[in-house]
């Protein structure tokens, strides 16, 4: 580390200590980001701005920190679920299952967890919610009960859910771009014990809320009244998006055999789905359309990630990361078994308390120095599912702990059921640990015994 600092400190301003300026600005950042007084993007951007024109990075070598292979999958995903949503298939999808259980309001919970679940899976966690939450608040409404228990149960759900794949929570795109892990990896080896964690939480929240859950056969019958066939907008489109994502999702799996990048996949996909969403019209209406699209896309998320991955490789460049790799291989003693849970652990608990996103974006460079000690890449590979699930498990410890959980707290707040912070952690956390629990049992049996 000390070398690397020696070549870079000529050029940082007033010649100051490198290391210093680049942690300062980190840690200032963070902290300003987990304060939520202003936009997480502009800060982000503030931050890479000054690790150039302080003179840790040069323009090349910010540039060269971007992973565009993530900033890729995330816009192409966008693309495809802005339009997709226009069909109204996931509000179709919510009534069906509030339907499928009669009305009756714990019923509902669990369908609507397992659909938040499963489409956090295959879209992303963050669409997710922003789909189902609407949803939910109507039913609820329609049911007469509270809709906290609800809200809390798609929070959990969407996250579980986004840890089963690729796609599902962006801390495992950032993974799967930077260790080279495809999407049928993140399917074979963290699929298979996200069901028993779904259970797990839903018996747990059966426990805290399930016997509270009550409405008269009138409010149900409400419920049952609603007509999931008027949600859908437009047929030919639904079509056009159930293609275009099957052939997406089909791509992702079989993408390594073809030495193809996600990215490359989404925007092929979102590129393919635009063009046949306004195939036929007049090239004034097709700009038109093509615009309410992109308007569409976050890119206050996009450019968030673009600044955090110029802020990381700014700290990766003074030699810290490495220096902390070091540190934590001490004191695990070089083991490899309690490397795996310290990651697991540290993420979790890290994660509900700071945005799982900028954690897991210095965590990354983090493991990949531990490649020498372990044996090479591939042998790290254990560690990267310990920080797959510590994050986006440990996303759940908060409201702060991940972005669907806020984008839920947002939609409470409006329908003015506002979900105060310690209450939500005062239900979460400790539900948050054990599925951690579950999920280091579930890496020791399958990794490191």
């Amino acid at each position: 580390m000390h070398n690397t600092s020696e070549t870079i400190s000529s050029s940082v301003i007033f010649g100051l200590d490198p290391v210093w300026v680049a942690v300062s600005i980190l840690l200032v950042i963070y902290g300003v980001i987990m304060a939520e007084k202003f936009n997480r993007a502009v800060l982000a951007l503030l931050g890479a701005g000054l690790m150039i024109l302080c003179g840790v990075l040069n323009q090349q070598q910010a540039v060269a920190g971007i992973d565009f292979n993530t900033i890729g999958l995330l816009t192409g995903m966008m693309v495809i679920v802005a339009i997709s949503q226009k069909t109204g298939m996931f509000q179709y999808v919510a009534i069906k299952a509030a339907k499928a259980v009669k009305g009756e309001p714990w019923g509902i919970l669990v369908m609507l967890s397992l659909v938040t679940a499963v489409f956090s899976a295959l879209l992303d966690n963050v669409t997710t919610v922003l789909l189902i939450a609407p949803v939910t608040l109507l039913i609820t409404e329609a049911l007469g009960v509270r809709p906290y228990p609800y809200l809390f149960a798609l929070i959990l759900a969407s996250n579980v859910g986004g840890t089963a794949t690729l796609i599902g929570d962006p801390p495992n795109i950032m993974i799967g771009s930077a260790a080279h892990l495809n999407f049928t990896d993140f399917l074979v080896n963290l699929a298979p014990i996200i069901p028993v964690i779904f259970i797990v939480v839903i018996g747990v929240i059966w426990l805290m809320f399930g016997r509270d859950l009550k409405a008269s056969d009138e409010k149900k019958q409400l419920i049952m009244q609603f007509d999931e066939n008027a949600a859908i907008k437009n047929v030919p489109l639904l079509k056009k998006s159930l293609f275009v994502l099957f052939a997406v999702i089909t791509g992702f799996t079989v993408a390594h055999t073809f030495h193809l990048e996600p990215a490359s996949i989404a925007m092929f996909g979102a590129a393919v789905l635009l063009l046949l969403q306004s195939w036929g019209q007049p090239l004034h209406d097709k700009d038109h359309a093509y615009e309410g699209i992109m308007s569409e896309v976050e890119w206050t998320t996009i450019f968030f990630f673009v600044g955090l991955f110029i802020i990381v490789t700014g700290v990766e460049h003074t030699g810290v990361i490495s220096m902390l790799g070091e540190k934590t291989l001490a004191l695990t003693g070089g083991d490899f078994a309690a490397t795996a849970a310290a990651i697991l652990w540290v993420s979790a608990i890290a994660s509900a308390l700071i945005d799982n996103i900028p954690f897991v974006a210095t965590m990354i460079p983090l493991i990949q120095s531990m490649a020498p000690t372990f044996g090479g890449e591939e042998a790290l590979v254990p560690l990267w599912w310990a920080l797959a699930l510590g994050a986006c498990l440990g996303g759940n410890g908060s409201l702060i702990g991940a972005s669907a959980n806020l984008i839920v707290a947002g939609f409470a707040q409006r329908a003015g059921h506002p979900i105060a912070f310690l209450t939500f952690m005062k239900h979460a956390f400790l539900l948050m640990l054990l599925t951690v629990a579950i999920s280091h049992v579930y890496l020791y049996l399958r990794y490191l015994s």
